[in-house]
């Protein structure tokens, strides 16, 4: 058992950070008011942090998902929104979930273009009755003269915006039967063919959350990834996936505040001392430092069992995406309380960083209340 980095992994680590605190930590205040500017996205693609995981027969940069991990804890050091993180983690699970799954047509047609960040990929599961169950979905496709017809709605989707003004679409779910989650496939839409509505979102807002609709959309049939009604499978391989970076993000963004904490009660005085003497506050700070390693031990775990094709992965990519955000939110409380009347400042940035986490927690990539469930249907058999 070696708990060390490569060296690989430490240059990875390094020269992210590097990247980032050069071109992402200068515009990061505005992300949140603006969107994540698009030269910011290509010049990321050309240094191999977007879709890090597709191989480099389609350009990409054939990194490990713990590779990918560190870089999602980088970008979420930096823009602690969250939003630059969202974009980050849908545009490396689901590309990879074509590379796996895909026609050697719809990679060719997608994949170098993901990779130098020309096309955005997301995924469209999501409907109005709800998120968690998949199986339950309401759109519905049907087959004829080598097209696919789509109607329905998705919502709460992730960067709408961006794909229809720049390229690319999402892995859509729809029904294609009456039998269930066994009748249910995936295809790739793009979102030019669409009515897309931006939805206002109290945080991370540097992404566009959407609703689409599907009215009559039309794709050809070789649009479909893999076979025809394994979507469910291949979305939850996806999810399973893409919950590494959801709480490799979180991870990040908890370092980075705690860090922040820290050196504020380190310097900061009152009655006399230094706020770190007062052992109510740095008993705290100790509790919250062993809760992060322990968390990103398990983020880190998730991510060694995803390069291993481990059947373990589904739980501890759960575990990963049930514990992460809930310590994010507890350590911004944190600090927050020992910033005092500062930390209720936009000055400060913990609400910045407080409204994008809820993102993480009530939802994105799926509601806590559904990892708990993979998990205890693990435990019981």
């Amino acid at each position: 058992m070696d708990f060390s980095f490569t060296d690989d992994d430490i240059y990875i680590r390094s020269n992210t950070a590097e990247f980032l605190k050069r071109e992402l930590e200068p515009i990061s205040r505005k992300i949140d008011e603006s969107g994540i500017p698009r030269d910011f996205i290509l010049k990321a693609a050309s240094q191999g942090i977007i879709a890090p995981v597709i191989s480099s027969k389609y350009n990409g940069s054939n990194l490990t998902f713990l590779q990918s991990a560190i870089i999602a804890e980088e970008i979420s050091k930096v823009d602690i929104s969250m939003a630059t993180s969202v974009y980050f983690l849908l545009d490396n699970a689901w590309p990879y979930i074509i590379e796996k799954y895909g026609s050697e047509q719809i990679k060719n047609e997608l994949l170098y273009d993901v990779t130098s960040g020309k096309k955005f990929i997301g995924i469209a599961s999501t409907e109005p009755s709800g998120g968690s169950d998949v199986a339950g979905i309401r759109t519905n496709g049907i087959i004829e003269n080598d097209h696919i017809v789509i109607n329905g709605q998705k919502m709460y989707i992730s960067g709408g915006i961006e794909a229809a003004k720049y390229g690319g679409g999402h892995l859509t779910l729809f029904k294609t039967g009456n039998n269930g989650h066994r009748s249910i496939t995936m295809a790739y839409v793009p979102a030019n063919l669409l009515k897309i509505e931006r939805l206002d979102n109290m945080g991370r807002m540097g992404i566009s959350t959407c609703t689409m609709y599907y009215e009559n959309t039309e794709i050809p049939e070789d649009y479909i990834i893999g076979e025809k009604d394994m979507g469910f499978y291949y979305s939850m391989d996806g999810f399973n996936h893409a919950r590494i970076s959801v709480a490799a993000a979180c991870n990040g963004l908890s370092e980075r505040i705690l860090d922040l904490g820290i050196d504020y009660i380190k310097n900061r005085s009152a009655f006399g001392k230094k706020l770190m003497d007062f052992q109510a506050i740095s008993f705290e700070a100790a509790e919250l430092k062993t809760e992060l390693e322990m968390t990103k031990l398990l983020t880190y775990k998730a991510a060694y069992l995803a390069d291993k094709k481990s059947d373990e992965l589904p739980v501890y990519s759960a575990m990963a995406k049930l514990k992460a955000p809930q310590l994010s939110l507890k350590i911004l409380k944190s600090v927050m309380m020992w910033y005092g009347a500062y930390g209720y400042t936009k000055d400060a940035g913990l609400e910045r960083a407080t409204r994008g986490i809820y993102s993480y927690l009530v939802g994105a990539e799926g509601a806590l209340n559904i990892m708990k469930l993979i998990i205890s249907r693990r435990i019981f058999g």
